[in-house]
């Protein structure tokens, strides 16, 4: 049994006094460990100490980033290192985001770096694939993700494919209130998992959480968990908001 992951990534949102807040708003609830299911959030890196701070003691609630660089340190302006994050305590990383794609030229080849050198250093990456509305018109879809995830995870041991978390990222559904449909969902989720059947075997794959990336919220949460391959979300507008986020918690946790 997979246990859900319901991820915030906040993105260029909420700074250390908005974090702050946040966290004082959550609902107790939210915050305690409850079997089968993993909250997260990962808040941009000038709010990462804000998110440890404000974090109530003894909150479940782990702490990721939203990108991070492949080299140890050195002459790269504006980066992040692994030892920072490891630093700070961070259990979680975002790699691959669509947006890193488009607008930071971030490439297959590059998030595999940054892939291998969060496990490296023992944090999770969320590694994010999905298609733009085009490729799904042109029915391109499979062949993108596929190629996605070969390139991603190139040279990935199966010991390292069970410790990532994949998140499927209809770009056409991302901040535009466009959902796919639970059997969309559904459908890509199932593919994911048979590619990685083919790069790691099924009983490595069957261990590998898919979360959902496309404007999940409370509204149609419950019907795409349902989803017997979609094991979470990664949650971008609901996430901004203690109360929708709590809700979404509750949901995966089968409390609504």
């Amino acid at each position: 049994m997979r246990t859900l992951l319901i991820a915030g990534n906040w993105k260029m949102n909420m700074g250390p006094k908005e974090t702050a807040d946040f966290f004082a708003q959550l609902d107790d609830a939210a915050q305690k460990e409850i079997t089968g299911v993993e909250a997260a959030v990962c808040p941009p890196f000038a709010s990462l100490s804000s998110a440890f701070s404000s974090r109530k003691a003894g909150s479940a609630v782990k702490i990721g980033a939203q990108n991070v660089h492949f080299e140890d340190n050195g002459a790269y302006t504006g980066e992040i290192s692994t030892t920072m994050l490891n630093e700070l305590g961070c259990d979680f990383v975002i790699l691959g985001h669509s947006e890193r794609r488009e607008y930071f030229s971030e490439d297959d080849a590059i998030i595999n770096k940054k892939v291998k050198k969060a496990l490296a250093d023992g944090i999770t990456p969320i590694v994010c694939v999905g298609e733009v509305l085009s490729e799904r018109k042109e029915n391109r879809h499979f062949d993108v993700v596929k190629e996605q995830i070969a390139g991603s995870l190139a040279g990935l041991s199966e010991a390292d494919v069970k410790k990532i978390v994949i998140a499927y990222e209809p770009v056409w559904a991302i901040g535009t209130g466009e959902t796919a449909s639970p059997e969309q969902a559904q459908e890509m989720h199932a593919f994911i998992r048979k590619e990685l059947v083919g790069l790691v075997g099924q009983s490595t794959a069957d261990t590998v959480r898919i979360l959902y990336g496309g404007s999940m919220k409370p509204g149609n949460a419950d019907e795409l968990l349902r989803q017997p391959d979609v094991d979470g979300g990664l949650i971008g507008g609901a996430s901004l908001k203690p109360s929708d986020f709590s809700q979404l918690v509750s949901i995966a946790a089968g409390q609504e």
